[in-house]
């Protein structure tokens, strides 16, 4: 099938859409990404990216340069061309785990009577089995013009997103219509001619496989990190345990790090949608709850770690905090375990300070003005005088410090390491206390 350049609306600016317009621009297409916040959009028209993902800066600036990437506030002048719309709209978590359909339903409202021609209208955003329907259903009572609804779920990883969606594992197309399958096929032909698959499925197939596959991960995850806690307890060491179980294929190697827990946008608010979606329908996913309580207690370890060294009540003690975003190359601090971390300590006395490579303005908006943490420029600052180190998020350049001038830093040579990140050997040699995640303390 060949190239056919598409004109392609991106409704809304998030992570998901701001990525996917760009990369879509880079692919030769003629996009157009709308949303309501003007300072926003003003921003991105004036070429600065309002999100921090590694390679995502020099693809807008080439785009909008060459004039495949554009931004608006009108929904009606953004649509009035396109072939396909793409909604990449939030979806957050009710009280009860359900995802927040308004702002797709609210857009597909205002959709059907500014199409102008047969249009493709893809749900990007991760939605619950039934929502193709369900906007099918709100834009046909406006709409004049024939149209088509995908699901068409994104799979990016914060921090490698460029390259998740230029070297995809694979594109999910759902969708019942022979003509809006065209259509996809067509946009999707440079990804599947370099080799990513693309698979055919309906609306609700498709739906359900980005809530599985989150699923999956989180659980996959979560076993690992209760298998690290019965390491600690039996003396044996995760790290051999995790080579010895990732070399089984059918088990694979990713996702086999134990850590305190896994954050972000996606797997928290995923399962719980998922969860969700069985109890409406009178079945029980009790292993995914499970997960979600697990990965609670989990970002809990290292603060149980601190208390049993230092005792209960940390008034008067320091600690310099590494990382605070959920993961490595990305500004995201949705669901982190630091902010866990963080808040326990405090509440128990002691003071933080804290360092991240690019989530120090997000942490300044969440925590305010909280005279117990204190937010430093570089790492090495935060050490000074502190009374341990905690490592949770794992940065490549926190792995890559002098341990020497760690030593230096702290009051005393102490870490506390949610993320695995030394070597036990290099702990040894340097002359720290050490303790991490399913492998033996360190003793100097």
């Amino acid at each position: 099938m060949p190239f056919v350049m598409k004109n392609v609306t991106i409704v809304g600016t998030g992570y998901v859409g701001l990525v996917s317009g760009t990369c879509f621009a880079e692919l030769g297409n003629d996009v157009t990404c709308v949303d309501v916040n003007e300072q926003k959009v003003q921003m991105m028209q004036d070429g600065q990216v309002p999100i921090y993902e590694p390679g995502l800066e020099e693809l807008f600036a080439r785009n909008i340069a060459g004039g495949r990437l554009k931004f608006t506030t009108n929904l009606a002048e953004a649509v009035a061309s396109a072939e396909i719309i793409f909604l990449a709209l939030p979806t957050p978590p009710g009280d009860d785990g359900s995802a927040d359909l308004s702002y797709v339903l609210g857009v597909a409202d205002d959709l059907g009577p500014l199409l102008k021609q047969y249009t493709v209208i893809v749900d990007k955003s991760t939605v619950p089995v039934g929502t193709a329907e369900q906007v099918r259903s709100r834009m046909a009572k406006n709409a004049t013009v024939e149209f088509d609804v995908v699901s068409n779920p994104e799979f990016l990883r914060e921090g490698v997103a460029i390259r998740d969606f230029m070297e995809p594992d694979r594109v999910v197309i759902g969708s019942s219509s022979d003509r809006a399958r065209k259509v996809m096929g067509e946009l999707y032909e440079p990804l599947i001619s370099n080799g990513s698959p693309i698979f055919y499925m309906n609306e609700r197939s498709a739906e359900l496989t980005k809530y599985a596959a989150n699923s999956f991960l989180a659980t996959k995850i979560t076993f690992m990190n209760q298998i690290a806690n019965m390491c600690e307890m039996l003396g044996a060491d995760v790290e051999s345990v995790r080579l010895g179980v990732g070399s089984d294929q059918r088990i694979g190697n990713r996702f086999l790090y134990p850590g305190i827990g896994y954050g972000g946008s996606c797997f928290p608010k995923d399962v719980l949608a998922l969860i969700h979606t069985a109890k409406t329908n009178n079945y029980d996913l009790s292993l995914l709850q499970t997960v979600i309580d697990q990965n609670k207690e989990q970002q809990k370890v290292l603060i149980a770690k601190v208390k049993k060294y230092f005792g209960q009540d940390l008034s008067d003690r320091t600690f310099a905090v590494w990382g605070l975003a959920f993961k490595p190359d990305t500004d995201d601090i949705r669901e982190a375990p630091a902010l866990v971390t963080i808040r326990a300590l405090i509440d128990a006395g002691a003071k933080i300070r804290a360092y991240d490579p690019e989530a120090m303005d997000n942490i300044r908006k969440f925590f305010g003005d909280d005279p117990n943490l204190e937010l430093v420029e570089e790492e090495f600052q935060a050490l000074e005088g502190a009374d341990a180190l905690l490592v949770t998020t794992e940065w490549k350049q926190f792995s890559a410090v002098s341990l020497q001038r760690v030593k230096e830093k702290l009051k005393a040579p102490i870490i506390f390491d949610g993320r695995n990140i030394f070597q036990l050997e290099d702990m040894a040699e340097a002359g720290f206390y050490y303790e991490s995640i399913g492998r033996p303390i360190v003793r100097p």
